[in-house]
Protein backbone atom coordinates (compact mmCIF):
# COMPACT_ATOMS: atom_id res chain seq x y z
CA UNK A 1 0.00 0.00 0.00
CA UNK A 2 1.18 3.59 -0.51
CA UNK A 3 -0.27 7.10 0.14
CA UNK A 4 -1.65 9.80 -1.43
CA UNK A 5 -0.71 13.32 -1.90
CA UNK A 6 -3.26 14.14 0.74
CA UNK A 7 -1.25 11.27 3.06
CA UNK A 8 -4.20 8.91 2.77
CA UNK A 9 -3.36 5.52 1.67
CA UNK A 10 -4.54 3.79 -0.97
CA UNK A 11 -4.42 -0.18 -1.98
CA UNK A 12 -2.11 -0.44 -4.39
CA UNK A 13 1.80 -1.10 -5.12
CA UNK A 14 2.23 1.24 -8.21
CA UNK A 15 3.75 4.45 -7.45
CA UNK A 16 2.58 5.02 -11.39
CA UNK A 17 -1.03 4.90 -10.27
CA UNK A 18 -0.09 7.25 -6.82
CA UNK A 19 1.06 9.95 -9.17
CA UNK A 20 -2.06 9.30 -11.57
CA UNK A 21 -4.60 9.74 -8.66
CA UNK A 22 -2.42 12.62 -7.35
CA UNK A 23 -3.05 14.42 -10.58
CA UNK A 24 -6.58 13.24 -10.83
CA UNK A 25 -7.11 14.93 -7.11
CA UNK A 26 -5.56 18.33 -8.24
CA UNK A 27 -7.56 18.47 -11.48
CA UNK A 28 -10.65 17.58 -9.91
CA UNK A 29 -10.44 19.87 -6.91
CA UNK A 30 -9.33 23.18 -9.23
CA UNK A 31 -12.70 21.72 -12.23
CA UNK A 32 -9.14 21.20 -14.54
CA UNK A 33 -9.87 19.65 -18.14
CA UNK A 34 -7.43 16.98 -17.73
CA UNK A 35 -9.48 14.83 -15.01
CA UNK A 36 -10.46 11.95 -16.81
CA UNK A 37 -7.27 11.55 -18.70
CA UNK A 38 -5.44 11.50 -15.11
CA UNK A 39 -7.97 8.84 -13.57
CA UNK A 40 -7.95 6.56 -16.88
CA UNK A 41 -4.12 6.70 -16.23
CA UNK A 42 -3.97 5.25 -13.07
CA UNK A 43 -6.39 2.68 -14.23
CA UNK A 44 -4.78 1.78 -16.59
CA UNK A 45 -1.09 1.47 -14.55
CA UNK A 46 -2.89 -0.33 -11.65
CA UNK A 47 -5.98 -2.40 -13.20
CA UNK A 48 -6.90 -3.80 -9.38
CA UNK A 49 -7.02 -0.32 -7.90
CA UNK A 50 -10.53 0.19 -6.41
CA UNK A 51 -10.08 3.52 -5.46
CA UNK A 52 -9.25 4.53 -9.27
CA UNK A 53 -11.94 2.84 -10.64
CA UNK A 54 -14.51 4.46 -8.14
CA UNK A 55 -12.91 7.84 -8.44
CA UNK A 56 -13.62 7.28 -12.56
CA UNK A 57 -17.29 6.41 -11.78
CA UNK A 58 -17.99 9.32 -9.45
CA UNK A 59 -16.24 11.52 -12.49
CA UNK A 60 -18.35 10.22 -14.87
CA UNK A 61 -21.26 10.82 -12.67
CA UNK A 62 -20.51 14.48 -12.68
CA UNK A 63 -21.12 14.80 -15.92
CA UNK A 64 -24.87 13.99 -15.62
CA UNK A 65 -26.10 12.67 -18.65
CA UNK A 66 -26.85 9.32 -19.67
CA UNK A 67 -24.46 8.36 -21.56
CA UNK A 68 -21.88 8.84 -18.88
CA UNK A 69 -23.97 7.49 -16.12
CA UNK A 70 -23.90 4.20 -18.25
CA UNK A 71 -19.64 4.63 -18.43
CA UNK A 72 -19.67 4.67 -14.82
CA UNK A 73 -21.06 1.17 -14.33
CA UNK A 74 -17.94 -0.82 -15.66
CA UNK A 75 -15.37 1.00 -13.06
CA UNK A 76 -17.84 0.59 -10.13
CA UNK A 77 -18.41 -3.08 -10.94
CA UNK A 78 -14.30 -3.05 -11.05
CA UNK A 79 -13.84 -1.34 -8.19
CA UNK A 80 -16.76 -3.84 -6.06
CA UNK A 81 -14.64 -6.89 -7.51
CA UNK A 82 -11.65 -5.43 -5.80
CA UNK A 83 -13.69 -4.69 -2.69
CA UNK A 84 -12.77 -7.24 -0.22
CA UNK A 85 -8.70 -6.11 0.25
CA UNK A 86 -9.20 -2.89 0.22
CA UNK A 87 -9.33 0.00 3.20
CA UNK A 88 -11.87 1.02 5.61
CA UNK A 89 -12.28 4.45 3.71
CA UNK A 90 -11.81 3.11 0.27
CA UNK A 91 -14.72 0.66 1.02
CA UNK A 92 -16.56 3.73 2.31
CA UNK A 93 -16.67 5.53 -0.66
CA UNK A 94 -16.88 2.67 -3.27
CA UNK A 95 -20.13 2.11 -1.48
CA UNK A 96 -20.57 6.46 -1.75
CA UNK A 97 -20.27 6.31 -5.10
CA UNK A 98 -22.27 2.99 -5.64
CA UNK A 99 -25.26 4.82 -3.73
CA UNK A 100 -24.71 7.91 -5.60
CA UNK A 101 -25.17 5.69 -9.18
CA UNK A 102 -28.28 4.50 -7.77
CA UNK A 103 -29.48 8.23 -7.04
CA UNK A 104 -29.70 7.14 -2.90
CA UNK A 105 -28.62 10.59 -2.41
CA UNK A 106 -29.62 10.92 1.15
CA UNK A 107 -26.95 7.63 1.68
CA UNK A 108 -24.58 9.06 -0.53
CA UNK A 109 -24.23 12.01 1.81
CA UNK A 110 -24.50 10.09 5.19
CA UNK A 111 -21.05 7.77 3.49
CA UNK A 112 -19.58 10.96 2.27
CA UNK A 113 -19.97 12.70 6.44
CA UNK A 114 -18.47 9.55 7.92
CA UNK A 115 -15.82 9.28 5.52
CA UNK A 116 -14.64 13.35 6.33
CA UNK A 117 -15.29 12.44 10.26
CA UNK A 118 -12.52 9.60 10.03
CA UNK A 119 -10.55 11.00 7.08
CA UNK A 120 -10.30 14.42 7.06
CA UNK A 121 -8.04 15.47 4.69
CA UNK A 122 -10.22 13.40 1.94
CA UNK A 123 -10.94 16.72 0.23
CA UNK A 124 -12.81 15.08 -2.54
CA UNK A 125 -15.02 13.49 -0.59
CA UNK A 126 -15.68 16.98 0.85
CA UNK A 127 -16.05 18.16 -2.61
CA UNK A 128 -18.50 15.87 -3.54
CA UNK A 129 -20.47 15.91 -0.56
CA UNK A 130 -20.76 19.66 -0.70
CA UNK A 131 -22.23 18.75 -4.58
CA UNK A 132 -24.81 16.72 -3.01
CA UNK A 133 -25.78 19.34 -0.33
CA UNK A 134 -25.73 22.00 -3.50
CA UNK A 135 -28.26 19.93 -5.23
CA UNK A 136 -30.27 19.47 -2.47
CA UNK A 137 -30.79 23.00 -1.18
CA UNK A 138 -28.47 22.82 2.40
CA UNK A 139 -26.42 24.84 2.23
CA UNK A 140 -26.03 24.76 5.75
CA UNK A 141 -24.49 21.45 5.56
CA UNK A 142 -22.48 22.44 2.64
CA UNK A 143 -20.31 25.09 4.68
CA UNK A 144 -20.49 22.42 7.80
CA UNK A 145 -18.76 19.70 5.82
CA UNK A 146 -15.71 22.24 4.67
CA UNK A 147 -15.90 23.53 7.90
CA UNK A 148 -15.00 20.44 9.90
CA UNK A 149 -12.01 19.65 8.35
CA UNK A 150 -10.31 22.97 8.09
CA UNK A 151 -8.16 22.23 10.77
CA UNK A 152 -6.77 19.45 9.01
CA UNK A 153 -5.84 21.20 6.26
CA UNK A 154 -4.76 24.66 6.68
CA UNK A 155 -2.08 24.94 4.32
CA UNK A 156 -4.34 23.23 1.14
CA UNK A 157 -5.63 26.41 -0.69
CA UNK A 158 -8.86 23.97 -2.06
CA UNK A 159 -10.39 24.08 1.59
CA UNK A 160 -10.21 28.03 1.55
CA UNK A 161 -12.21 28.11 -1.68
CA UNK A 162 -15.20 25.20 -0.39
CA UNK A 163 -15.57 27.47 2.43
CA UNK A 164 -15.46 30.33 0.67
CA UNK A 165 -18.80 29.00 -1.81
CA UNK A 166 -20.42 27.73 1.90
CA UNK A 167 -20.40 30.93 3.75
CA UNK A 168 -21.56 33.10 0.80
CA UNK A 169 -24.17 30.75 0.42
CA UNK A 170 -24.97 31.07 3.83
CA UNK A 171 -25.41 34.64 3.24
CA UNK A 172 -21.86 35.42 5.59
CA UNK A 173 -20.60 37.43 2.53
CA UNK A 174 -17.17 39.33 5.05
CA UNK A 175 -16.04 35.72 6.48
CA UNK A 176 -16.55 34.09 2.82
CA UNK A 177 -14.18 36.72 1.23
CA UNK A 178 -12.01 36.38 3.79
CA UNK A 179 -11.59 32.34 3.30
CA UNK A 180 -11.43 33.18 -0.57
CA UNK A 181 -8.60 35.37 -0.52
CA UNK A 182 -6.69 33.12 2.00
CA UNK A 183 -7.18 30.73 -0.86
CA UNK A 184 -5.67 33.17 -3.40
CA UNK A 185 -2.86 33.46 -1.66
CA UNK A 186 -1.70 30.05 -1.24
CA UNK A 187 -2.53 29.76 -4.92
CA UNK A 188 -3.21 32.89 -7.14
CA UNK A 189 -4.54 30.45 -10.08
CA UNK A 190 -7.24 29.07 -7.63
CA UNK A 191 -10.63 29.34 -10.31
CA UNK A 192 -12.94 28.11 -7.40
CA UNK A 193 -12.00 30.77 -4.93
CA UNK A 194 -12.07 33.08 -8.29
CA UNK A 195 -15.65 31.95 -8.38
CA UNK A 196 -16.42 32.93 -4.76
CA UNK A 197 -15.49 36.41 -4.67
CA UNK A 198 -17.73 36.59 -8.23
CA UNK A 199 -20.94 35.51 -5.87
CA UNK A 200 -19.57 37.51 -3.15
CA UNK A 201 -19.14 41.09 -5.14
CA UNK A 202 -22.20 40.31 -7.69
CA UNK A 203 -24.31 40.13 -3.67
CA UNK A 204 -22.70 43.19 -3.10
CA UNK A 205 -23.75 45.04 -5.91
CA UNK A 206 -19.68 45.35 -6.65
CA UNK A 207 -20.23 45.31 -10.38
CA UNK A 208 -17.37 47.42 -11.66
CA UNK A 209 -14.76 45.41 -8.78
CA UNK A 210 -16.25 42.53 -9.81
CA UNK A 211 -15.47 42.63 -13.61
CA UNK A 212 -12.27 44.27 -13.09
CA UNK A 213 -11.58 41.23 -10.65
CA UNK A 214 -12.59 38.18 -12.96
CA UNK A 215 -11.19 39.61 -16.10
CA UNK A 216 -8.05 39.89 -14.57
CA UNK A 217 -7.95 36.51 -13.77
CA UNK A 218 -9.99 35.53 -17.08
CA UNK A 219 -6.49 33.88 -19.14
CA UNK A 220 -5.73 31.09 -16.13
CA UNK A 221 -9.45 30.03 -16.74
CA UNK A 222 -7.71 28.21 -19.89
CA UNK A 223 -6.79 25.38 -17.84
CA UNK A 224 -10.17 24.63 -16.79
CA UNK A 225 -13.01 22.31 -17.32
CA UNK A 226 -15.53 23.68 -19.89
CA UNK A 227 -18.37 24.06 -16.81
CA UNK A 228 -15.79 26.13 -14.93
CA UNK A 229 -14.19 28.12 -17.52
CA UNK A 230 -17.97 29.13 -19.43
CA UNK A 231 -19.63 29.88 -15.66
CA UNK A 232 -16.73 32.10 -14.26
CA UNK A 233 -17.16 34.14 -17.90
CA UNK A 234 -21.19 33.76 -17.00
CA UNK A 235 -20.54 35.82 -14.12
CA UNK A 236 -18.33 38.59 -16.22
CA UNK A 237 -21.77 38.61 -18.28
CA UNK A 238 -23.99 38.86 -15.26
CA UNK A 239 -22.23 42.02 -14.65
CA UNK A 240 -22.53 43.67 -17.85
CA UNK A 241 -26.17 42.96 -17.45
CA UNK A 242 -26.18 44.89 -14.49
CA UNK A 243 -24.48 47.51 -16.38
CA UNK A 244 -27.24 47.13 -19.12
CA UNK A 245 -23.87 46.66 -21.78
CA UNK A 246 -26.04 44.04 -23.56
CA UNK A 247 -23.93 43.92 -26.51
CA UNK A 248 -21.07 43.24 -24.60
CA UNK A 249 -23.29 40.30 -22.97
CA UNK A 250 -24.24 38.58 -26.13
CA UNK A 251 -20.35 39.02 -27.27
CA UNK A 252 -19.50 36.99 -23.96
CA UNK A 253 -22.00 34.54 -24.72
CA UNK A 254 -20.74 33.73 -28.60
CA UNK A 255 -17.06 33.85 -27.77
CA UNK A 256 -16.79 32.75 -24.21
CA UNK A 257 -20.25 30.66 -23.17
CA UNK A 258 -21.51 28.75 -26.05
CA UNK A 259 -18.50 28.84 -28.37
CA UNK A 260 -16.19 27.09 -25.60
CA UNK A 261 -18.70 25.26 -24.19
CA UNK A 262 -19.30 21.62 -24.31
CA UNK A 263 -22.36 21.60 -26.16
CA UNK A 264 -23.22 17.68 -24.89
CA UNK A 265 -22.80 18.93 -20.82
CA UNK A 266 -25.74 19.71 -18.90
CA UNK A 267 -24.33 22.46 -17.17
CA UNK A 268 -22.79 24.31 -19.95
CA UNK A 269 -26.24 24.03 -21.46
CA UNK A 270 -27.91 25.56 -18.63
CA UNK A 271 -25.40 28.65 -18.02
CA UNK A 272 -26.00 29.25 -22.09
CA UNK A 273 -29.89 29.29 -21.22
CA UNK A 274 -29.87 31.38 -18.17
CA UNK A 275 -28.27 34.16 -20.05
CA UNK A 276 -30.36 34.10 -22.83
CA UNK A 277 -33.54 34.23 -21.01
CA UNK A 278 -31.63 36.86 -18.53
CA UNK A 279 -31.49 38.96 -21.82
CA UNK A 280 -35.03 38.18 -22.90
CA UNK A 281 -35.99 39.72 -19.71
CA UNK A 282 -34.84 42.95 -20.51
CA UNK A 283 -36.09 42.69 -23.69
CA UNK A 284 -32.88 42.22 -25.69
CA UNK A 285 -33.90 40.21 -28.86
CA UNK A 286 -31.21 36.88 -28.69
CA UNK A 287 -31.89 35.95 -32.58
CA UNK A 288 -31.54 32.42 -33.40
CA UNK A 289 -29.64 31.49 -30.19
CA UNK A 290 -32.61 29.45 -29.26
CA UNK A 291 -32.55 27.44 -32.10
CA UNK A 292 -28.98 26.56 -31.86
CA UNK A 293 -29.19 24.96 -28.51
CA UNK A 294 -32.25 23.11 -28.58
CA UNK A 295 -31.11 20.74 -30.61
CA UNK A 296 -28.65 19.88 -27.83
CA UNK A 297 -31.57 19.23 -25.56
CA UNK A 298 -33.58 16.34 -27.32
CA UNK A 299 -31.39 13.87 -25.08
CA UNK A 300 -32.36 15.52 -21.78
CA UNK A 301 -36.21 14.97 -21.91
CA UNK A 302 -35.91 12.23 -20.56
CA UNK A 303 -32.94 12.17 -18.53
CA UNK A 304 -33.75 14.08 -15.19
CA UNK A 305 -30.48 14.22 -13.73
CA UNK A 306 -31.13 17.47 -11.63
CA UNK A 307 -34.52 18.73 -11.36
CA UNK A 308 -32.85 22.60 -11.52
CA UNK A 309 -31.82 21.70 -14.79
CA UNK A 310 -34.58 20.07 -15.81
CA UNK A 311 -36.21 23.45 -15.59
CA UNK A 312 -34.15 25.03 -17.88
CA UNK A 313 -34.19 22.46 -20.72
CA UNK A 314 -37.88 22.71 -20.93
CA UNK A 315 -37.69 26.75 -21.30
CA UNK A 316 -35.30 26.74 -24.00
CA UNK A 317 -37.42 23.66 -25.31
CA UNK A 318 -40.13 25.88 -25.62
CA UNK A 319 -38.82 29.13 -26.65
CA UNK A 320 -37.32 27.18 -29.37
CA UNK A 321 -41.00 26.28 -30.26
CA UNK A 322 -40.53 22.35 -29.88
CA UNK A 323 -43.50 21.84 -27.98
CA UNK A 324 -44.56 18.12 -29.15
CA UNK A 325 -40.51 17.91 -27.05
CA UNK A 326 -41.95 19.85 -24.36
CA UNK A 327 -44.74 17.95 -23.55
CA UNK A 328 -42.87 14.06 -23.96
CA UNK A 329 -40.89 16.26 -21.04
CA UNK A 330 -43.01 17.23 -18.33
CA UNK A 331 -45.02 14.04 -19.19
CA UNK A 332 -41.50 12.01 -19.02
CA UNK A 333 -40.72 14.29 -15.61
CA UNK A 334 -44.01 12.74 -13.79
CA UNK A 335 -43.11 9.36 -14.80
CA UNK A 336 -39.89 9.89 -13.31
CA UNK A 337 -41.17 10.46 -10.17
CA UNK A 338 -42.58 6.91 -9.83
CA UNK A 339 -38.73 5.56 -9.63
CA UNK A 340 -36.74 7.67 -7.32
CA UNK A 341 -36.89 7.55 -3.89
CA UNK A 342 -38.80 9.55 -1.30
CA UNK A 343 -35.83 11.58 -0.43
CA UNK A 344 -35.69 13.20 -3.70
CA UNK A 345 -39.43 12.46 -4.84
CA UNK A 346 -41.12 15.53 -2.74
CA UNK A 347 -39.20 17.95 -4.35
CA UNK A 348 -39.76 16.76 -7.83
CA UNK A 349 -43.22 16.56 -7.01
CA UNK A 350 -44.15 19.77 -5.06
CA UNK A 351 -41.17 22.18 -6.19
CA UNK A 352 -40.14 20.86 -9.81
CA UNK A 353 -42.92 19.81 -11.85
CA UNK A 354 -44.96 22.96 -11.02
CA UNK A 355 -42.17 25.05 -11.46
CA UNK A 356 -41.96 23.48 -15.09
CA UNK A 357 -45.15 24.07 -15.56
CA UNK A 358 -44.78 27.98 -14.67
CA UNK A 359 -41.55 28.16 -16.92
CA UNK A 360 -43.10 26.77 -20.10
CA UNK A 361 -46.09 28.88 -19.19
CA UNK A 362 -43.77 32.09 -19.29
CA UNK A 363 -41.88 30.78 -22.38
CA UNK A 364 -45.36 30.63 -24.06
CA UNK A 365 -46.80 33.87 -23.14
CA UNK A 366 -49.26 32.51 -20.59
CA UNK A 367 -48.53 34.91 -18.00
CA UNK A 368 -51.72 34.49 -15.73
CA UNK A 369 -50.52 30.38 -15.40
CA UNK A 370 -46.49 31.31 -15.27
CA UNK A 371 -47.55 33.59 -12.33
CA UNK A 372 -50.01 30.92 -10.45
CA UNK A 373 -47.51 27.61 -10.97
CA UNK A 374 -44.78 29.75 -9.37
CA UNK A 375 -45.94 31.79 -7.06
CA UNK A 376 -46.59 29.00 -4.84
CA UNK A 377 -42.74 26.97 -5.09
CA UNK A 378 -40.81 30.40 -5.13
CA UNK A 379 -40.52 29.56 -1.26
CA UNK A 380 -39.18 26.19 -1.75
CA UNK A 381 -37.39 26.37 -4.90
CA UNK A 382 -33.57 26.36 -2.43
CA UNK A 383 -35.03 22.23 -2.23
CA UNK A 384 -33.80 21.83 -6.04
CA UNK A 385 -30.05 22.81 -5.46
CA UNK A 386 -28.40 25.95 -7.67
CA UNK A 387 -26.86 29.00 -5.93
CA UNK A 388 -28.47 31.77 -5.08
CA UNK A 389 -26.64 33.61 -8.50
CA UNK A 390 -28.57 30.75 -10.21
CA UNK A 391 -32.24 30.59 -8.50
CA UNK A 392 -32.50 34.41 -9.02
CA UNK A 393 -33.58 34.19 -12.43
CA UNK A 394 -36.67 31.49 -11.60
CA UNK A 395 -38.14 34.72 -9.66
CA UNK A 396 -37.44 36.73 -12.16
CA UNK A 397 -39.60 34.90 -14.49
CA UNK A 398 -42.61 35.09 -12.08
CA UNK A 399 -41.71 38.92 -11.79
CA UNK A 400 -41.81 39.14 -15.42
CA UNK A 401 -45.55 37.19 -15.66
CA UNK A 402 -46.97 39.55 -12.80
CA UNK A 403 -46.34 42.90 -14.75
CA UNK A 404 -47.46 41.22 -18.03
CA UNK A 405 -50.49 39.95 -16.68
CA UNK A 406 -51.09 43.57 -14.73
CA UNK A 407 -50.42 45.09 -18.19
CA UNK A 408 -52.99 42.89 -19.89
CA UNK A 409 -55.27 43.64 -16.76
CA UNK A 410 -55.42 47.21 -17.50
CA UNK A 411 -55.66 46.59 -20.84
CA UNK A 412 -58.68 45.28 -20.87
CA UNK A 413 -60.11 47.60 -17.80
CA UNK A 414 -59.69 50.52 -20.51
CA UNK A 415 -60.73 49.00 -23.52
Amino acid sequence: MLKDAQGLVITTDSAKAIAAIDRFIDQALCYGRDSETAILQAIAADPTCALAHAYAAAYYLTQENRNSWQRALPYLQAAQQNFAKITTREKLYVQAILAWANQEIDVAIAIHEEITNKFSRDLISVQQGQYHYFYTGNKEKLLQIAQKVLPANLQNHYIYGMLAFGLEQCHQLKAAEKMARQAIALNIHDPWAHHAIAHIMETQGRVDEGITWMEAFADTWENCNSMLYTHNWWHIALYYLEQENYQKVLKIYDTHIWERADKQSPKDQVGAISLLLRLELRGVNVGNRWQAISPYLYSRIDEHALPFQDLHYVYALAKAGHHDWVNQMLVSMEYHTLSINPFLRHSWVEVAIPAARGMVAHANGDFNAAMMELKFVLPRLHEIGGSHAQRVLFEQVYHDAVLWTQKQSWVYAVS
